[in-house]
């Protein structure tokens, strides 16, 4: 028998044995749901009943497909209050450049914005909604400026011996 064989025959006997073996085990019965009466029907309040999103209408799209130069643009308002719009050309390297900006109201009445450049040097977002890296905890403490300073006249000395001995030994 080849090994290839072999291998069928075992997955199929290890099949076999994993059947039986789950048949054996105890069953769970699954626990019955009481069906609402009419007065817990009509005590639950409309807004809990709805179970999927309403479809949110655009107010308004517009899209400028890429011309002979690469420009192209699209923009477009939802009536939930989000708004998204970008324009872009071919970057000088091949690649698309692109600037643009979106927002959307928050729970607290207040729009949420971001604004977006894209290109070459990559995707650079700017908004108050992104996180931004924490001032120093503290002032460099001196002894440390110290310890700076005098690595750098360390290795201004050192080179100063290795141009020494160059010339030295010319």
């Amino acid at each position: 028998m080849d090994s290839h064989r072999l291998s069928w025959l075992l997955i199929a006997l290890a099949l076999l044995v994993a059947v039986a073996t789950a048949a054996k085990l105890p069953q769970e019965e699954a626990p019955v749901e009481e069906v609402p009466t009419e007065e817990a029907v009509e005590e639950v309040p409309l807004a809990a009943a709805v179970l999927a999103p309403l479809p949110v209408a655009i107010l308004r799209s517009n899209q400028v497909n890429p011309d002979e130069f690469g420009a192209h643009s699209s923009d477009f308002e939802a009536e939930n209050g989000i708004i998204f719009q970008f324009s872009g050309s071919e970057g000088a390297l091949g690649g698309a450049n692109m600037i643009g900006s979106w927002s959307y109201p928050l729970e607290d009445g207040s729009i949420a914005s971001v604004s977006f450049v894209a290109d070459e040097n990559g995707f650079q977002p700017q908004s108050d909604l992104l996180p931004v890296a924490p001032a120093f905890p503290h002032p460099i403490p001196q002894f440390v400026l110290d310890q700076i300073e005098f690595a750098r006249l360390e290795d201004e000395r050192r080179a100063q011996e290795e141009a020494a001995g160059a010339t030295d030994e010319q």
